[in-house]
């Protein structure tokens, strides 16, 4: 299906409006994977012309994608990665998992940004941060859809080296299917249960009663304040 390439009409305007210079763009991949990190990409571009074909990740062959990642590392200004692991998603649950690898790149970064452009219409990074939410910011805003790709290229080069043909995890396909759902996966789980980089705070434990045992519950700060005998931080 056709479909417009990105632009900078996003960095522009923030750069017309509030005088920032350094903008941004980030994404971030892993988010619905039952295994593995979730990984955030920031990538600043400046006002360039990005390499040719750039767009959503997911609509970029995955030979397209490695190949175009390798061009964009050398292309953008400079980009940094941020990831939460399993256990850190399990522990904080993923929105606060999400903000802390978007922290991590951003930090990572050799300048830090005026702005953001966050992909989606949630600003899960919020202050001091300066923000602007574009939904599917990764095909109209070129920052964004380059931290995209990069993105999803490392993770799944990280997955795919946790699953090896020769490796102990590699009847969980990790390389194919980079932690998210699959028959093989699905398969591979029920037989031997959850390796080390599965999150366990995930639904699909529900589903297998052999190992529904090992399926953690996150207790929110409000439960336990309400548990542990505290007023939610009212004093009265």
């Amino acid at each position: 299906m056709p479909y417009e390439p990105p632009t900078h009409t996003v960095e522009r305007s923030i750069r017309a409006t509030t005088g920032c210079k350094i903008v941004a763009g980030v994404d971030e991949v892993g988010r619905g994977a039952w295994a593995g990190p979730v990984t955030v990409c920031a990538a600043i571009t400046g006002l360039r012309r990005p390499p040719e074909g750039l767009t959503d990740s997911k609509l970029i062959s995955p030979k397209r994608r490695l190949e175009l990642a390798g061009e964009l590392e050398s292309w953008v200004t400079s980009y940094a990665l941020g990831h939460s692991s399993p256990q850190e998603i399990d522990e904080l649950g993923m929105t606060a998992a999400l903000r802390l690898a978007a922290v991590r790149a951003l930090d990572a970064l050799p300048v830090r940004p005026e702005a953001v452009i966050l992909d989606g219409k949630h600003d899960y990074l919020g202050e001091p941060w300066r923000v602007r939410t574009v939904i599917k910011g990764d095909q109209s805003c070129i920052a964004v859809a380059a931290a995209s790709v990069i993105a999803k290229v490392r993770r799944d080069a990280m997955m795919a080296e946790l699953g090896g043909a020769a490796g102990e995890y590699a009847a969980f396909g990790f390389a194919d299917n980079a932690g998210y759902p699959s028959p093989t996966h699905k398969t591979a789980l029920e037989e031997r249960g959850p390796t080390p980089y599965h999150r366990l705070s995930w639904a699909y434990l529900d589903a297998m009663p052999r190992w529904r045992h090992l399926k953690k519950v996150r207790v929110s700060a409000a439960a336990a304040a309400l548990e542990s005998g505290g007023q939610l931080g009212f004093d009265f």
